[in-house]
């Protein structure tokens, strides 16, 4: 089991400058909700005045592991490692049910597994009866967000076959390179039409895309939610796949898994699989964050606002292990600018978790809803037609939200935007 280790703790100075970017404490009020509150608990762990138990496990699930502590701490406190390692340990002690801890690993592996998914979607949509009419029961419902995500998916068959890729897509125009497209568990299946549209903007920008089949999952929902060695696996896997590709740059579309897997050092630090580990990591980029490095070409077709005249207002949410992961803010703004017909209002409290947080929402339906709620408020506010934003699940679960107001708002990752600005006729 891995242990905390004693210049991670000590880095935290308890100045507190942590606290107004922590959303649970922003919504509760309370110390032992916030980041220096968890980890004085870690601390107690740590050097054995306390164990796991009930109560300090409570407010370590209470966490979003958004790390915008980490963009806000002046000492550099790797937080979002200490509290990886904290829910190892917890998963690991006597003071997580057994059976709990097994419905949460099932879950997790159902939804790291295209095909399984897509069975599972497709068998709720025949049972839709039972669950009133969604096609979920609704605690899945709701991390999904399946009212405004599944129904916008194909009819799923158990081989997922309409929505497979090719292995490779050809460049237009002049040739700049070639990129391999990490096409994502959750996202293949709910977010097909976000791999078509990286694929045709790559294309358009003159990249070859590779799509390596049988790719597999990055690991990162098993890493954030406690099984370390299950994220190993997952990730071993992913990197033999990219080195039998052989490309230049690893393109992902996810922020939870880009944050993920440009870290694979840390997940496989003092192992065999180290170099190999670091390697690949330094390959990865976010695909706002390349079009950006490479220079976008720029998109000759004007989009228009709602029915088709005026500009197209739209505003941009921060995915937080984009934002505070990766450091990737400035990029996705200036690349949206660049889109003819196009005005970006900015969002206030653009960085705050919207409280998707891969499972989060499932397992702390309250405090994510309480986010959710937050997050629709600002947006509403801009006047937006549409919500941009890269991550799987923070589009999945502010479509939820956003789906209960009275005027319309679209939820699209900023690449579809691009996309529609190149091919729209």
């Amino acid at each position: 089991m891995q242990q905390f280790r004693s210049e991670h703790l000590l880095k935290c100075i308890h100045c507190g400058l942590c606290l107004q970017a922590c959303p649970t404490y922003l919504e509760t009020g309370s110390e032992a909700e916030s980041p220096r509150g968890r980890i004085y608990l870690m601390r107690a762990v740590a050097e054995g005045r306390i164990r796991w138990e009930k109560g300090a496990v409570g407010h370590i699930d209470q966490c979003l592991s958004c790390r915008a502590c980490e963009t806000a701490c002046p000492s550099g406190v790797e937080y979002g490692l200490l509290v990886e390692i904290a829910r190892a340990q917890v998963e690991r002690s006597d003071v997580r049910p057994s059976l709990r801890r097994w419905a949460k690993q099932l879950l997790l592996d159902i939804m790291t597994q295209p095909r399984a998914f897509a069975q599972a979607i497709g068998a709720g949509r025949v049972f839709s009866p039972l669950f009133g009419g969604s096609a979920l029961p609704a605690p899945l419902a709701r991390l999904l967000g399946v009212n405004h995500v599944v129904a916008r998916l194909p009819r799923l068959s158990g081989s997922a076959s309409r929505t497979r890729l090719a292995d490779i897509y050809p460049p237009v125009g002049e040739r700049r390179g070639t990129v391999g497209l990490v096409t994502g568990c959750v996202a293949s299946v709910l977010f097909h039409h976000v791999n078509v549209a990286t694929i045709e903007v790559l294309r358009y920008n003159g990249f070859e895309v590779v799509v390596p089949p049988r790719q597999g999952c990055c690991g990162a929902l098993h890493l954030h939610n406690g099984f370390p060695e299950e994220a190993r696996s997952r990730a071993l896997s992913l990197i033999e796949c990219f080195e039998r590709a052989d490309v230049e740059v690893v393109i992902t579309n996810s922020a939870g898994c880009g944050s993920t897997m440009k870290e694979y050092h840390k997940l496989f630090a003092c192992t065999s699989h180290e170099g190999r580990a670091r390697a690949f990591a330094a390959r990865v980029r976010d695909i706002m964050e390349f079009l950006h490095e490479v220079g976008l070409r720029a998109p000759s077709r004007p989009l228009t606002g709602r029915n088709g005249s005026g500009t197209l207002v739209v505003t941009y949410h921060d995915a937080c292990h984009l934002a505070h992961g990766q450091g990737i803010r400035a990029q996705p703004r200036r690349l949206i600018r660049q889109i003819p017909g196009v005005t970006l209002v900015e969002l206030e409290e653009s960085d705050l978790c919207c409280g998707s947080a891969g499972i989060y929402n499932l397992l702390q339906p309250d405090m994510a809803a309480r986010l959710l709620q937050r997050k629709v408020e600002r947006i509403h506010a801009t006047g937006a037609e549409v919500l941009l934003t890269g991550n799987p699940g923070c589009l999945a679960w502010i479509a939820q939200g956003l789906g209960d107001l009275p005027k319309p708002i679209a939820v699209m990752h900023p690449v579809e935007l691009l996309s529609r600005a190149y091919t729209e006729s």
